[in-house]
């Protein structure tokens, strides 16, 4: 499992980032193991307590996020990706804090390790792994062509068309599967939410 934000530095005290707060991933760590699951959670900086009987690690980039998923992508039986790992990152850190100035100041950006991408050549058979997607335009669209291409199982949908659902307890998606289905599973708590998922998934490895 995995929840949460990464954080790319730009100096020692600056840094690229999201809004995700990290409860949608708590709350399915929580469901995972209230359903008797053995739960490993990755999680990017959130103001969250480390869930009871959960194993919990706690990491900062998204390189660093990607190496604690593929240290147990192995042994794992299923693999869910609710994080927002930054798609860039600074592609140079100043050693020192970037002084105000007169001028614009201008970054240069490359792109993060693609967890998911990285991943789908070692993935087993058995193996079932669910990603997430946060959209903002043409919803269905993207989350579909997100789910044929990183080869995932079931791909849930947040739209921002539907509000935001950044540091909220209650959220709305949707479920796309890999045969064309969608499922709107409406709006609820998250941790209702989590549950409900979880079931599903487990469905799917069945």
């Amino acid at each position: 499992m995995t929840a949460g934000p990464c954080r790319e530095p730009i100096d020692p005290v600056r840094f690229i980032s999201n809004r995700s707060s990290g409860k949608m991933g708590f709350a399915l760590a929580e469901a995972a193991r209230d359903f008797g699951g053995e739960v490993s959670l990755v999680t990017g900086p959130v103001a969250l307590n480390d869930p009871h009987g959960v194993e919990t690690v706690r990491v900062e980039t998204t390189e660093e996020m990607f190496k604690a998923v593929k240290k147990r992508f192995g042994k794992a039986d299923i693999l869910i990706m609710s994080a927002a790992p930054a798609d860039f990152r600074p592609s140079e850190i100043a050693k020192f804090k970037i002084k105000k100035g007169g001028k614009n100041l201008s970054l240069s950006l490359q792109p993060t390790i693609d967890i998911l991408k990285s991943l789908k050549e070692k993935r087993k058979k058995k193996q079932v792994v669910v990603g997430f997607a946060l959209e903002t335009d043409r919803a269905l669209e993207n989350a579909s062509a997100k789910l044929k291409s990183k080869g995932l199982d079931l791909i849930v949908l947040n739209s921002m068309e539907d509000g935001t659902p950044f540091d909220s307890d209650t959220n709305k998606v949707t479920l796309l599967y890999t045969d064309g289905r969608k499922e709107d599973l409406g709006r609820s708590d998250k941790k209702s939410l989590a549950h409900d998922l979880i079931q599903r998934i487990l469905d799917i490895k069945k």
